[in-house]
């Protein structure tokens, strides 16, 4: 399990500990605080984190470590995420009782098209978190643009962006405090991934999952690499079947979504032990 899970988790996974959603976030004024500076200040820290980080890139590569080793602790203090399978965004809106789909900053600010791919998700509603967020935003969006979802709403909603190639991805607002389940890739503008795979600064860990292909059901039809945003399954010609490159994968399990001969299936990332400690 990850260092979150450890310490966390109470034993099992720290994003289905439920405790981790069990705060007031009305009332808990620092957390309040800080889901309101993300969103209204996104685009400013945004701006900044992309000039530090190409900064940072031309430093002596001591240096250059150094300093994003710095910046993966404090996010881990502050705001990070995991990519979870379905089924695990399942359990979670099992625990949540409030789910608010509302439009990605990162898209917003990227200029991609932006349908509402983000999920709030907590024990009780936060829409004047929301209101006092998005308020200064000239252009909207408003608090009757955000669509209160139930579980089946929120579930095909997730089917929906599986289908578009977009994994998901729980998000901490205050570690260990979650508050939203993300569905990106990195062409959709995701700051998350780009920080992490561009600038190889973790803001987020490997999921708990590793995929695997089945060579005997696979059909060879290679559907599952062009749907896999962390390019992490090729196309072996000798077999003409899909391989998982598990040094890539991030066990976000979207692959399997396209795979109509359920040919891939995830495997506990601790029980394979070639990447039981990649993080």
């Amino acid at each position: 399990m990850c260092r979150f899970c450890v310490e966390h988790g109470d034993g099992k996974k720290w994003y289905l500990e439920a405790s981790t959603y069990a705060y007031d976030l009305s009332s808990d004024l620092e957390r309040r605080g800080y889901v309101v500076d993300f969103i209204s200040g996104f685009d400013r820290s945004r701006a900044k984190a992309v000039a530090g980080l190409d900064l940072v890139e031309r430093m002596p590569a001591p240096v250059e470590r150094y300093a994003k080793k710095r910046v993966t602790a404090s996010m881990m203090r502050n705001h990070f995420g995991q990519p979870v399978p379905f089924e695990d965004c399942e359990k979670i809106l099992d625990i949540t009782t409030s789910v608010t789909r509302i439009p990605c900053v990162c898209r917003r600010f990227a200029g991609t098209h932006d349908e509402a791919y983000c999920m709030v998700v907590t024990t009780s509603p936060m829409d004047d978190v929301l209101e006092e967020g998005f308020r200064d935003y000239i252009d909207g969006p408003d608090l009757s643009d955000f669509q209160r979802l139930s579980k089946p709403e929120a579930l095909q909603m997730l089917r929906d962006c599986e289908q578009q190639g977009l994994m998901h991805s729980i998000w901490t607002f205050h570690t260990p405090f979650a508050a939203a389940i993300c569905n990106c890739d990195l062409s959709s503008g995701c700051m998350a991934m780009r920080i992490t795979l561009d600038y190889d600064t973790p803001v987020m860990w490997r999921g708990e999952y590793v995929a695997e292909a089945d060579d005997e059901a696979c059909t060879g039809c290679a559907r599952c690499i062009r749907q896999c945003p962390f390019d992490a399954i090729e196309f072996d010609r000798g077999s003409r079947r899909a391989k998982v490159v598990a040094e890539r994968c991030w066990g976000c399990g979207i692959c399997r979504s396209v795979c109509d001969a359920d040919a891939l299936s995830l495997e506990d990332r601790a029980a394979v032990p070639a990447v039981a400690e990649l993080w």
